[in-house]
């Protein structure tokens, strides 16, 4: 763990403990917001180094999710007592991964720039791309995440919409109206669904129903 300088955050995300934790493409790096008693606003620290850090998350079990650009790779890992990385792994063999987000079950979701969005099971197993399973052609698939009944949300900045792929069935387009470039989508606990707009740099939020959202913004 060292000290970060300046830099300019890719992706964040925060753990159910309150951790503040960004991605780094620049410097290649992890940073985590630290508070001491000394310290009371907090200062970075670098927890981890990659080639190529884009997205971040944090799985129910703590641990964080990076997707690595170049590398093709999504690694996984836990801080310690000192905020040293511990039980390092990857997933190995994606092409320009973007985006991570973890499933109720354990397992993944990444998207992939320019290809399709790939699902993991709970052992980093995996269980397929959402393009093959469920005939879905994706224009540039950017965020991902799972609502509470594990169906997969994905964000298309190129064909400007976000879709719903359920756990059965055929993908439901939850949004196309109003949006420009969607590049991030979340849910929420209280019921809504995120969406981050690119294209006017707005946030817009939306009451979250399991198959259709009501326009709250």
């Amino acid at each position: 763990m060292r000290e970060a300088g300046n830099f300019v955050p890719e992706d964040v995300a925060v753990t159910a403990s309150g951790l503040v934790v960004v991605s780094d493409l620049i410097h290649g790096a992890v940073h985590a917001l630290q508070h001491t008693p000394r310290d009371p606003q907090g200062h970075w620290v670098t927890v981890g180094t990659f080639l190529s850090p884009r997205g971040l998350a944090v799985d129910a079990l703590g641990r964080f999710l990076v997707t690595d650009y170049v590398r093709g790779a999504v690694h996984s890992f836990t801080l310690g007592p000192t905020w040293e990385p511990l039980a390092p792994a990857s997933v190995l063999g994606l092409e320009g991964p973007c985006w991570v987000s973890p499933e109720p079950d354990g397992g993944l979701v990444v998207s992939e720039e320019f290809g399709d969005v790939w699902l993991f099971g709970s052992a980093c197993q995996p269980l397929g791309s959402l393009g093959a399973l469920r005939g879905h052609t994706f224009g540039r698939p950017a965020g991902v995440c799972s609502d509470s009944e594990g169906s997969v949300i994905v964000a298309d900045e190129q064909r400007r919409q976000v879709t719903l792929f359920p756990r059965a069935g055929t993908p439901i387009c939850l949004l196309s109206e109003g949006l420009k470039r969607p590049l991030a989508v979340a849910c929420s606990p209280q019921g809504h669904l995120v969406v981050g707009d690119a294209g006017d740099n707005h946030i817009k939020v939306y009451q979250y129903l399991g198959s259709w959202p009501d326009d709250r913004r």
